[in-house]
Formats: C-alpha cells, sequence, structure tokens
C-alpha cells in the first residue's frame, strides 16, 4: 500500500486550482483536478482518492450536490469542502451531510494539507493542526 496520499481537487477557478495544485504536490501528495462537479463524478468511476478538495460555490452542480453524490456512491471518500463565503448554515449543513471539513478560502497552505493528512489517515476533525504560513487565494 502506498504512503502517497491521492487528492482530487474540484473547483471551477482555474488559477487556485492550479497553485493549489502545485503546492500540494511539493508537499508529495498525488493530485488530480476537476473544474466542476461532473468531471469530478466521472473521475471517481474511473480513480480511487482518499480525499476530495471540494469548492461550494460552482455552476450547473454545487459543491453541496457533489458532497451527496459523492457519500452515497463512495461513502469512504473523505471531502474537505472549501468556500470564499463564510456561512455557517452551509458548514453545518455540510458536516451534517458527512463532510470531513469545511474551510474559508483563502486557506492556509498548510492548515489545509494537514487537513488532508488527517483525513486520509481518519483522523477525527478535532486533530491538531498548526496554522502556518502561506494562503492560497481563490
Amino acid at each position: 500500500m502506498s504512503d502517497i496520499i491521492r487528492v482530487l481537487l474540484v473547483d471551477d477557478e482555474d488559477g487556485f486550482i492550479a497553485a493549489l495544485s502545485k503546492r500540494l504536490d511539493r508537499r508529495g501528495m498525488s493530485v488530480s483536478t476537476a473544474s466542476g462537479g461532473e468531471e469530478a463524478m466521472a473521475l471517481l468511476e474511473t480513480e480511487s482518492y482518499d480525499v476530495m478538495v471540494l469548492d461550494v460555490k460552482m455552476p450547473r452542480m454545487d459543491g453541496m450536490q457533489v458532497l451527496s453524490m459523492v457519500k452515497s456512491r463512495h461513502p469512504a471518500l473523505e471531502v474537505i469542502l472549501l468556500t470564499g463565503h463564510a456561512d455557517m448554515n452551509c458548514a453545518l449543513e455540510a458536516l451534517s451531510a458527512g463532510a470531513f471539513d469545511f474551510l474559508i478560502k483563502p486557506v492556509g497552505i498548510e492548515l489545509l494539507a494537514c487537513r488532508i493528512m488527517a483525513a486520509a489517515k481518519g483522523k477525527s476533525l478535532r486533530g491538531g493542526c498548526a496554522v502556518g504560513d502561506g494562503g492560497v487565494d481563490g
């Protein structure tokens, strides 16, 4: 079994996803990207991932719809939701629907990498992560 964490990034902002992909790759993660929910669901039919990092606000299929589909079809896949629009109700709904975590953009890369590693290892949401430098704008 490989120790490399396989991450699927799903976001409709090309610049954000390219920067985030590069930064996670430098941390030894295997990263695939999708520009929307439909593409992400298609990738999940042919590839296996440990963690999905999913934007909430996307055209056609939003992150909450994708989360619902992922949890019904691939319940073991951990999902971390990202949003540029802080909304406590959305966060609570996402966590109730099975999301591992809900983070606000711009998120520090060290915090995101820590949460991805915790999700891949199945640690609890309360697992300790130090907040570091290196935000990723989006």
